[in-house]
């Protein structure tokens, strides 16, 4: 039982170290979104949003994911405290992050016409990505500095990094959408890589390395070893910004670029303001998870407690967004976006299923089965990528949010029974209470929402609100003493 309890505050600690930093970003995002909202519009989001997921799957097929990949070879080479080797190490990742990121800005360049005109129906926006381009080698020369960050173990510089990174670009874009409005989307993106990459390189300065030469053969030889476990996430990665790359071109050609910044929004505040939680979680997750890999037991004995701890964070958020969707719309964006309403809240129902296949999914990553987990990302998109255009075809909007609700609900039956027959996994009766009845609870809210008018649907709504809060708090308690810990804190407060 004690190391039972260990093992879930541990899971905690890490989720609140994590997900300090993650409030921090999702702040600025928000500040970030109401700006473009309010000075852009829709149009202007949707705008916005179509450059960032270009370039975003451009990069995605040219850094062949290094900036994954090479945390494993610099976090082994700092373990051996060999600085030669870490030098070394670290001369190669350099040079190959400005490799790949020259190859991401030259392939943007020399396929801006026809990017433009996939993306918006014409070849207005062609020298928009030519200038975007640059960001791709920015941004990855960024990384890069980032992974060796990371890779070190220098968490302090690499939180630091981010989180000023996204202030000051934030605090750069705003003189520039007020005064320019549309004209300001393309400099403000360019203007904010900039300020990331300067901050990165200076965190990472910080480290003293030794400066060494390293010979071609030696750039090949190491950086094989970082492309080749890299390029099986960067595919992962890749299918799914293709997938969604897709649903964004095909909302666009059928409901316009208004259609595309709503949808954006609302993609938002499902994959990011409610996502946090998963980012926070993550972080710590995956080494945990992979540390024990080679025991099917002890993994599932891990993902089990990830997968409780997920679910009992997550539920109240999920109830809070369903009961006051309309008002944190308006917070985040304004009145123009409330046509998003319907569609959050038919996905973010659908985000307690992604919490299980969440925890679950990390396994393939753990036990480095990259064969199973690319047809696994294959397989869900497909589908993913057909319900949302027969949703979004059916219904608009809202048949977007009830083909995630649907996508993930079957993703969480197929990653279930595929490491159930690879690993002999299965839930704890313990995750399926909790799980069930945080289920029953948003259900019921969701229905409440649906069928009763406000301020009937406000109250009876906060009811069930406050039951799943109070149920967490309890189920939390039972786990890490949670009544404890907030004694002791409100009694240091006191003390101070």
């Amino acid at each position: 039982m004690q190391e039972s309890q260990s093992s879930y505050k541990q899971i905690i600690k890490a989720t609140s170290l994590f997900g300090g930093v993650q409030v921090v970003n999702i702040v600025i995002s928000i500040i970030r979104s109401k700006i473009i909202a309010v000075l852009l519009g829709p149009a202007g989001m949707g705008i916005a949003g179509l450059l960032s997921s270009t370039t975003g799957f451009i990069s995605g097929l040219t850094n062949f994911g290094i900036g994954t990949s090479a945390v494993k070879s610099v976090a082994e080479a700092n373990a051996t405290a060999n600085n030669l080797r870490i030098a070394t190490i670290v001369a190669v990742l350099r040079r190959w992050v400005w490799i790949t990121g020259l190859l991401g800005t030259i392939v943007t360049i020399a396929l801006s016409p026809w990017l433009s005109q996939l993306t918006f129906g014409n070849r207005d926006y062609t020298f928009a990505f030519i200038y975007i381009s640059v960001t791709l080698l920015f941004n990855q020369l960024s990384s890069g500095q980032l992974v060796v960050l990371q890779g070190m173990r220098k968490l302090q510089y690499l939180a630091k990094a981010n989180l000023l990174g996204s202030l000051l670009g934030l605090l750069f874009s705003i003189p520039l959408y007020y005064i320019w409005g549309v004209k300001a989307i393309v400099p403000a993106i360019v203007i904010s890589s900039i300020v990331a990459l300067l901050l990165s390189w200076f965190f990472s300065n910080k480290i003293e390395i030794e400066t060494v030469k390293v010979t071609k053969a030696v750039t090949i030889a190491e950086g094989k070893k970082m492309l080749i476990m890299g390029f099986m996430i960067s595919l992962s990665g890749l299918i799914t910004l293709g997938t969604s790359y897709l649903v964004r071109i095909y909302i666009s050609n059928t409901g316009g670029i208004e259609q595309v910044g709503l949808y954006n929004a609302g993609f938002a505040i499902i994959a990011t303001y409610v996502g946090m939680v998963f980012s926070a979680m993550g972080t710590d997750y995956y080494p945990r998870l992979a540390a024990v890999a080679h025991s099917n037991v002890l993994c599932k004995q891990t993902i089990n407690e990830q997968a409780e701890i997920a679910i009992l964070i997550l539920a109240p958020i999920v109830l809070l967004f369903l009961v006051f969707i309309q008002w944190v719309v308006i917070i985040l964006y304004s009145n123009k976006f409330v046509a998003i309403n319907e569609m959050v809240h038919w996905a973010i129902l659908g985000m307690l299923f992604k919490a299980a296949s969440w925890s679950m999914g990390y396994v393939l990553f753990a036990k480095g089965d990259s064969k199973t987990l690319l047809w696994n990302e294959i397989l869900s998109n497909s589908y993913l990528l057909g319900l949302n255009i027969l949703g979004y075809y059916l219904f608009g909007l809202t048949g977007l949010g009830i083909s995630f609700m649907f996508g993930f609900i079957l993703h969480l039956f197929q990653i279930f029974i595929v490491i159930k027959i690879k690993f002999q996994f299965s839930f704890t009766k313990e995750f399926m209470r909790i799980f069930l009845i945080h289920i029953l609870l948003a259900v019921s809210c969701f229905l409440i929402v649906k069928l009763i008018d406000k301020p009937y649907s406000y109250y009876l709504g906060s009811i069930l609100l406050f039951i799943s809060t109070w149920f967490s708090y309890k189920e939390l308690d039972k786990r890490i003493g949670l009544n404890t810990i907030l004694i002791k804190l409100k009694n240091r407060v006191i003390k101070k």
